[in-house]
């Protein structure tokens, strides 16, 4: 099922000369003369690379069909990463590019949506914020109430944050997965 370009979306998924490519950014340009098109910005799933594109308005487009599954991540090898579904209990093993940095999210016995194409698991969906507990932090500097401060963090998966001063080693905190922030504290 073809779409018009007009009809693409941020996030969407386009089958483009045969590679998988995510929608990253997308206007609809009406220039005051000339015909209407729309502009793009376009991720390569299988080589991670992005670049800009342009349709014409009429211009029809083939948004992939995927399939999203709910998954357990097990452990990792060294290799590969291994992954559980959670219906079925059928076990994966996924190269760690299919990752990437979103490994630093992620703990054993953790949910992830992964997303499949023709049976090949092509992508990752992280839950927008996950709770993550602190193995070190920066020390507090007495008195730095005057503007706004945060000290360095480093969580259980090796990942590093920026955190408020009241903040300590051990605590558990939340994590904002699109932008890499602290959300709050999380009392367990």
């Amino acid at each position: 099922m073809m779409i018009a370009a007009t009809k693409v979306r941020e996030g969407m998924v386009l089958l483009i000369d045969g590679e998988l490519c995510r929608v990253l950014k997308k206007d609809h340009v009406t220039p005051g003369k000339g015909h209407a098109h729309v502009q793009a910005t376009l991720r390569n799933l299988k080589t991670g690379n992005s670049f800009p594109t342009r349709w014409n308005s009429d211009d029809k487009l083939e948004p992939a069909r995927l399939d999203a599954v709910e998954m357990e991540y097990l452990y990792d090898d060294g290799e590969e990463y291994h992954l559980m579904n959670t219906e079925n209990y059928e076990q994966i093993a996924v190269g760690h590019d299919l990752f990437g940095d979103a490994i630093h999210y992620i703990l054993p016995n953790n949910r992830v949506t992964v997303t499949f194409f023709e049976e090949k698991p092509v992508g990752i969906d992280l839950p927008l914020n996950v709770d993550l507990k602190i193995v070190e932090a920066d020390a507090a500097i007495k008195n730095q109430t005057a503007t706004t401060s945060y000290k360095k963090a480093v969580l259980e998966t090796g990942l590093v944050v920026m955190v408020p001063p009241f903040v300590n080693a051990g605590e558990t905190i939340r994590v904002n997965t699109e932008t890499n922030e602290y959300v709050e504290r999380v009392s367990k």
